[in-house]
């Protein structure tokens, strides 16, 4: 029975968003704004060299059809990684998003069939940020006086700047971004690992109800000069409101893998089994399912670290570097999978790590398809992605 590997390569947009310019990083809209598109650029003319050299080498997404769907999603000339574009060995074509939003929850719901039903409430950037009734309300549930940071901040700079403070005062440090999330920021030791989660938890119906994306559980580590965040970041995401992907597969007696922060993402409904770690760990986990996941199964997988380490971080190099990574690594999984197993390799959103700003770049996203041969897909919409899979594994869709 065929088998169905659904990856999300996180941020790997590919241009041509035809709303970009309704989306904005500060006041500058994401018109032109190309994630791999400006990589492969950097690559070739030399501006990419810290731990890698020359142009982008990406020869598995290449033999998928990268450039070609790059090329489609733009509407204009695209040379390869190397210079050149490789007759595609899958079907390949570029989607593009219908949700109002360029956020996780946004882009991998309408992956999975769903386009968000409402308008994401993003805070102002403001200080203070957060209504003052929510700030109490957060207070409180933490047993403390008050909350630090209350505001528009970078992950690392804020601990970097209240760090200390938090660590004398017990006080939580509350921040958001320009995506619809209150993030809330805790030394494991000092604080509490385990109080920080039940306090994420116990705040995030109200955040809910304000349609807030996310609660994300952000510990740190350390001491002041030296503080550092950990691997033991939880989202508390919205559930989603009607029946995705991975219910289908379910409720067709199917099993559903998920790989990386998927369960998170989708609150765990639909999950059988959870597989977590930073994305090295990940592809070994994906590597494990590629060689036992059971007749029938979905693979859901996200790779974080495009976005979250190099993305936001406007760093280069080190997209590319992960990249090149990335495309070593995946390639093997795909000459392992078996006969009738298709592999879709997708993204949820931009992030053009030579964009002004840090935040999200409004894109179309790559869909190749390894193990299903065929035309070109052409331009397709996010949840028709959704629609490829159950077709593949015999599922009805909603």
């Amino acid at each position: 029975m065929a088998r169905a590997f659904l990856v999300v390569m996180d941020s790997v947009g590919i241009g041509g968003a035809p709303d970009a310019d309704q989306f904005f990083n500060g006041d500058v809209p994401d018109t032109g704004a190309n994630t791999l598109g400006h990589i492969m650029a950097a690559c070739a003319a030399g501006q990419a060299e810290e731990g890698r050299s020359g142009p982008l080498m990406i020869p598995n997404l290449e033999r998928l059809g990268m450039s070609r769907a790059m090329k489609l999603a733009t509407g204009g000339a695209a040379g390869g990684a190397n210079g050149s574009m490789t007759e595609p060995q899958g079907a390949w074509g570029a989607a593009t998003e219908v949700s109002r939003g360029k956020d996780t929850p946004s882009g991998h719901w309408e992956l999975a069939g769903l386009p968000v039903p409402w308008d994401w409430h993003y805070f102002p950037v403001a200080r203070p940020a957060f209504p003052a009734e929510l700030s109490a309300f957060v207070a409180e549930t933490a047993g403390t006086e008050g909350i630090l940071g209350d505001c528009h901040a970078s992950g690392t700079a804020i601990i970097s700047e209240l760090g200390q403070r938090h660590v004398q005062s017990g006080w939580p440090i509350c921040y958001t971004s320009a995506d619809s999330v209150f993030q809330i920021a805790a030394h494991e030791e000092s604080f509490g690992l385990q109080r920080l989660l039940d306090l994420c938890e116990a705040v995030a119906p109200k955040l809910h109800e304000m349609k807030v994306g996310r609660v994300i559980a952000r510990p740190f580590v350390g001491v002041e000069g030296d503080f550092s965040r950990t691997a033991n970041r939880r989202d508390f995401a919205i559930t989603p409101p009607g029946p995705v992907l991975m219910n289908w597969v379910q409720d067709a007696g199917r099993r559903v893998y998920a790989v990386g922060k998927i369960g998170d993402i989708f609150s765990m409904q639909g999950i059988d089994a959870l597989h977590k770690g930073d994305d090295a760990t990940l592809m070994g986990h994906l590597g494990d399912l590629v060689e036992g996941a059971v007749d029938g199964s979905l693979t859901f997988a996200n790779f974080v670290e495009f976005d979250s380490l190099f993305g936001h971080r406007r760093d280069v190099s080190g997209y590319a570097r992960q990249l090149e990574w990335f495309d070593a690594e995946i390639g093997k999984l795909i000459d392992r999978l078996g006969a009738g197993d298709i592999m879709v390799l997708t993204a949820d959103h931009g992030n053009d790590p030579t964009w002004v700003g840090t935040d999200h770049t409004r894109e179309r996203v790559p869909v190749l398809v390894a193990g299903m041969p065929g035309p070109a897909l052409g331009l397709i919409g996010f949840r028709d992605v959704a629609a490829l899979v159950a077709d593949h594994l015999g599922v009805a869709s909603d």
